[in-house]
């Protein structure tokens, strides 16, 4: 026996935001980018083509915010042709037919108004699309179109959308719903415990709690909104809290515990659910985001269908830019054992410049390894089964997680039209401040782990090369820092929750003795700028360097590293740099420099000590070394441990001084 089960429906932009609105609807043609394959092999042809892709297609045509007449409805001007092949309106049926028991799906649209036509089309993987179906209206009043549409030419990639043409007249197009016939074990949705861990971000956090509370369509996949609150500015102070309360009531539970990272915080959100067992899922979701109620609902639908326990995340839109895609979806490459993109994917995508439906790429299917904490949605079976969240505070806690349950046989599916605006991760610098330690320590814990590859492929080379360039660049405390994580990660995994709650103290402890970790706000609180000798041949350095040249910095830049400092560059800076141009080929050529921030609120003054690059690069080698020497203990070490590390009972431990002597449950 079957049900009908409602899996999309049309939506529109809760507040009528102009910027986003290239995400729901769009006016412009489709101008599909050549196939790779057409292209070639040819270095010159990829790269004219590559900057093509990126070349914007937008003509200006827009529609106007009054034509949205509800969440559901819009109105298309007489003679207009409106998309609905768009991120949050098309159907992303590759996804459904490869992860889902659904295997065919019915479009429902209503139109109202005389001379409509509705016109319904599919794309394949490589992007070309097929018109599949079309209907006209022939009276005023309100018309519904049916299409049946099946799942099974989609193996690879491809999606479904309806276009919207007005005749003479304008038409509202009512709601546009995607159906499936589903067995009645699966007619029921599910409920989701949503897991937010915030720290001294009050106004963001109460007005995610609003969004989430404000949208009726969501109250009833709601079991518990969890706000694991570990900071000393309150989200209960925020003016924004009492309307959000109001809005969720005996949904919403804060928690008040110490500064225990993402993860402590996610880890508590984890336990608190498991323990409660009443609801099938736990969304992780950041603080400082802002939602689409809908790709929560979303998220669930397709967890619920799918063939076997899935974790289910969503999209990060760029916040500053919000029709920006920041990534289509986030893999660990096992030989550098780093996160990126997929290949064959681009990151900082804007849709309002070039469409869903001229973008080849976006059509293929995108399987990913892991999903970001921004937004992710893990079936309670999971975290019953593989255990919770790593104790790695911050860092590298997701994407293990997706590798542990991958490894378990639970996929992880970046599922379109599930998504939320955050700040992306290239306008900020982690990799610098003392993020670099759990960047660093993380990264090898979860390679010690999950590596395929004896003693990590090249991890350890490529750390040992990153450590040099921090030292030519004169970044003293992010070497250290790193230092101490990896002789955190040669400590073993007995002492990852016992260092929870005190590390990033004793880290920006650490930094604090560094010039370059000490951030001044004033540019007067900097010397002048002086130097011995101007710049050779009045260059200022900021050009890119070909292949050859940087290779030939790379080997003598250490060497330089060596000789005595000018005296003068003792007193005053020789030079200020940009955050963008502070590359280690440009800093390693100055004895002092001021360098600003990525975020661009402070600076730094960096000073080359050719004493303690002496003294630290003995030291890098030094723990390389060791390292590598006792990688094929540590991973066994790690690997035998981790049950017992991310079990509810060591948690529980680690929450005990804000539990007391009562189990999470209690």
């Amino acid at each position: 026996m079957t049900s009908t089960r409602l899996l999309q429906r049309q939506i529109l932009p809760l507040d009528r935001d102009f910027d986003v609105l290239a995400l729901y609807v769009d006016p412009e043609d489709a101008k599909l980018d050549a196939d790779k394959y057409e292209v070639g092999g040819s270095r010159a042809a990829k790269d004219l083509n590559n900057a093509a892709i990126r070349q914007s297609t937008s003509t200006g045509d827009s529609i106007h915010p009054d034509q949205i007449l509800s969440r559901t409805s819009l109105r298309v001007t007489s003679g207009d042709k409106l998309s609905f092949g768009t991120y949050f309106n098309a159907f992303p049926a590759s996804y459904w037919r490869r992860w889902t028991v659904v295997t065919d799906v019915t479009l429902t649209v209503k139109v109202r108004g005389l001379g409509a036509t509705v016109i319904v089309y599919k794309s394949m993987a490589k992007g070309h699309s097929q018109r599949v179906g079309s209907a006209d209206t022939t009276t005023d009043g309100s018309s519904t179109f049916t299409f049946d549409l099946s799942l099974k030419p989609f193996v690879d990639g491809g999606w479904y959308w309806y276009d919207v043409i007005a005749g003479d007249e304008n038409v509202v197009v009512e709601s546009a719903e995607w159906t499936a016939e589903v067995p009645d074990d699966r007619a029921q949705h599910g409920t989701v415990d949503i897991a937010i861990t915030t720290m001294n971000r009050p106004d963001f956090c109460a007005k995610l709690l609003g969004q989430i509370g404000a949208d009726a369509e969501l109250r009833p996949f709601l079991d518990t909104v969890f706000v694991m609150e570990q900071g000393t500015d309150k989200v209960v102070d925020s003016p924004d809290f009492a309307k959000a309360q109001g809005a969720l009531g005996d949904t919403l539970r804060m928690i008040e515990q110490g500064n225990l990272g993402g993860s402590g915080g996610y880890a508590r959100g984890q336990l608190e659910s498991v323990r409660k067992g009443t609801a099938t899922y736990a969304m992780m979701m950041d603080d400082d985001v802002v939602c689409e109620p809908e790709g929560i609902i979303r998220a669930v639908t397709f967890a619920d269908l799918a063939r076997r326990p899935t974790i289910v995340g969503g999209h990060m839109f760029n916040i500053y830019a919000r029709s920006r895609l920041h990534s289509f979806g986030e893999i660990v490459q096992p030989w550098r054992f780093w996160w990126q993109s997929p290949f064959d994917t681009y990151s900082d995508w804007d849709l309002a410049g070039r469409n869903l439906r001229s973008s080849r790429w976006l059509h293929k299917r995108i399987d990913v390894d892991f999903n970001g904490w921004f937004m992710c949605l893990i079936p309670r079976q999971v975290l019953e089964e593989i255990g919770l969240s790593l104790p790695l505070f911050i860092k590298w806690d997701d994407s293990e997680y997706g590798l542990r349950a991958k490894a378990a046989g639970y996929p992880t599916v970046t599922f379109p039209g599930a998504a939320v605006w955050h700040v992306p991760w290239t306008d900020k610098n982690d990799g610098l401040d003392w993020q670099a330690y759990f960047h660093q320590r993380n990264r090898f814990v979860a390679a010690l782990l999950h590596s395929p590859y004896p003693k990590g492929g090249r991890m350890i080379r490529e750390s040992r090369n990153h450590q040099i360039s921090h030292l030519v660049s004169m970044q003293y405390s992010t070497v250290e820092i790193r230092h101490q994580a990896l002789l955190d990660v040669l400590a073993g995994p007995d002492h990852l929750h016992e260092m929870l709650p005190t590390r990033l103290g004793e880290i920006n402890a650490t930094r604090k003795q560094f010039s370059d970790a000490q951030l001044q706000v004033d540019p007067d609180a900097f010397p002048p700028v002086r130097r011995e000798k101007p710049p050779r041949k009045g260059k200022d350095g900021t050009e890119i360097p070909g292949r050859l040249a940087t290779l030939v910095n790379a080997g003598l830049q250490p060497l330089r590293q060596l000789k005595p400092a000018r005296a003068l560059s003792r007193e005053f800076p020789e030079v200020e740099i940009r955050a963008m141009d502070a590359s280690w080929y440009r800093l390693g050529t100055y004895d002092s420099a001021i360098v600003s921030m990525a975020d661009g609120t402070s600076a730094a003054l960096y000073q080359r000590d050719p004493q303690k690059f002496r003294e630290m690069m003995v030291k890098t080698i030094e723990i390389h070394e060791r390292l590598k020497r006792e990688w094929p203990r540590l991973a066994a070490e790690y690997r035998a441990k981790l049950g017992e590390v991310t079990s509810p009972e060591a948690w529980d431990e680690t929450f005990r001084p804000w539990t007391g002597d009562q189990r999470a449950d209690d």
